[in-house]
């Protein structure tokens, strides 16, 4: 069966962006992105990078984890407002919204449907795994259905910001395997976490 990945960067201090959601990485953001990042995600997750950081880093790879990818409205909107309509045409994407009705995009699904419902359903279908890519909203209403939290932990913290999961997450304690750990001499961290079955 399909699993739901968390597929996330994380500050040391649990947030994923600033208290505006502009994204992180952006020609204003405040993420470091040292080539030893870079060069590890196109070597273990090349379906990770956006269309156009494909494109101009020449990765071809499909990559071997992931064919969907999962985001809320929000999340989308960042890209929307850089100029993309669909970050991720190599993968299957999936926007949950109750308020956008029309996509931007041909390849882009929209999605209004309840998100652990959808996800229980693309699970049982054959393929890679999901990947929820954000942001905190989503993440938190999907938090009982996560299956692997692949944290890539950056040496820096915020203060205040987005968390890894919004206040839409029920309180309910879970314990997770740590699975797999990648150190990079630059500072950051990837970090994969297995939900316990206990």
């Amino acid at each position: 069966m399909r699993r739901l990945v968390y597929f996330v960067a994380s500050t040391l201090d649990g947030f994923v962006a600033g208290p505006d959601g502009a994204d992180p990485t952006g020609p204003d953001g405040f993420w470091p992105v040292p080539q030893d990042y870079v060069d590890h995600l196109v070597a273990e997750y090349p379906e990770t990078l956006p269309g156009p950081a494909r494109l101009a880093l020449g990765v071809t790879a499909p990559g071997t984890r992931f064919d969907t990818v999962l985001e809320g409205r929000r999340s989308y909107e960042v890209g929307l407002r850089a100029g993309l309509t669909n970050a991720f045409p190599h993968l299957r994407h999936l926007v949950f919204s109750r308020t956008l009705t029309v996509s931007p995009d041909p390849g882009v699904e929209l999605v209004a449907a309840d998100p652990v419902t959808t996800v229980r359903e693309l699970k049982q279908l054959d393929g890679k795994d999901l990947w929820l890519v954000g942001g905190g909203e989503l993440a938190g209403v999907l938090y009982p259905e996560i299956d692997e939290l692949v944290v890539k932990l950056g040496p820096l913290t915020l203060g205040t910001g987005i968390p890894l999961f919004s206040r839409a997450a029920v309180f309910d304690p879970r314990t997770w395997m740590l699975a797999d750990h990648t150190v990079l001499k630059s500072g950051a961290l990837f970090l994969t976490y297995r939900r316990s079955s206990s």
